[in-house]
């Protein structure tokens, strides 16, 4: 493509995962000084530079999305548990995260789903997962416009998540948004190797219930490496599965949904990982030239 594609899309970039031993407030102000990325994501901020966070982002002009994953990951919790108490453990702490996301200025607060249980749950936790998130899309509404996704990870390999295969996701957004307009889907380029699924087929899958994406790499070719699994490293390593053509053929998947598109605004957030002794100025700088190319190539 010849066009910018600043004019085809907004450029985000998961600010925790790009720099996860730089200070946060130095992190969030470098995404915020470069005029490349449009969007950001944020997970909770600390109470003592939580005011200093948003005086940045008040002034950014970058649209802002709430990272919810680490509130459930960190503290073990499950949104799909058949354990009631343990269900409405983690409820209680996305609503927590809703109100830390207005407070933030966020249009967008992102989930997971639980890890799978044994085959022969897996249909209850799904029903269990639906209620969970209508009860968490109904607590945002109550609270303003944030919108609710839900990401889809592996099952196998690395979070063993029951949302699962791009097509269960599809079931459980379609029960969800029956009721709740506020719902949608995230793809993670870096987690369809793990899922055995092809960018378009993804993609065009979740068509109807994509709001937002993420693009990155993982690693499965050598399970002694350090960032074997879900761990977003850098583009272009030879044991990674995603490149420039990767992600040319998530963009073009993404333009024929019409997700991207001339004078479209929809997030294409970067989720890349440092690897031990890496700077993470280089790898964010890897990460733009691997759009760059991949957009050429379009």
């Amino acid at each position: 493509m010849k066009d910018n594609l600043h004019s085809y899309m907004k450029v985000g970039i998961v600010q925790l995962m790009a720099y996860p031993e730089t200070d946060t407030v130095e992190s969030i102000r470098k995404i915020a000084d470069d005029a490349f990325f449009g969007a950001i994501e944020i997970a909770s901020i600390p109470e003592d530079i939580k005011g200093e966070v948003i005086l940045i982002l008040e002034a950014s002009h970058l649209v802002i999305g709430y990272v919810g994953q680490p509130l459930l990951l960190n503290n073990k919790l499950d949104l799909n548990s058949l354990v009631t108490q343990q269900r409405e453990a983690a409820i209680s702490a996305i609503k927590g995260g809703i109100d830390e996301a207005y407070l933030l200025g966020a249009k967008q607060l992102a989930v997971l789903s639980g890890p799978a249980p044994a085959r022969e749950k897996r249909a209850q936790a799904k029903e269990v997962l639906v209620d969970s998130l209508s009860q968490i899309c109904s607590y945002a509404q109550s609270r303003g416009d944030l919108g609710i996704t839900m990401e889809i990870f592996d099952r196998e390999y690395d979070k063993k998540c029951l949302i699962g295969p791009t097509e269960e996701a599809v079931e459980v957004a379609k029960e969800v948004k029956r009721r709740y307009s506020n719902f949608g889907l995230m793809i993670d380029l870096s987690h369809l190797p793990l899922l055995k699924e092809t960018p378009s087929y993804a993609v065009k899958t979740a068509k109807n219930y994509l709001t937002h994406v993420h693009i990155g790499s993982c690693i499965l070719k050598d399970k002694s490496h350090p960032a074997y699994g879900d761990k977003h490293p850098p583009f272009g390593m030879a044991v990674g599965e995603n490149d420039v053509e990767e992600v040319k053929l998530f963009l073009k998947a993404l333009m024929e949904i019409e997700y991207i598109g001339e004078g479209k605004q929809n997030v294409v957030a970067f989720e890349v990982k440092p690897l031990s002794g890496q700077s993470p100025d280089v790898v964010v700088a890897n990460a733009k030239r691997t759009l760059m190319e991949a957009w050429a190539r379009l």
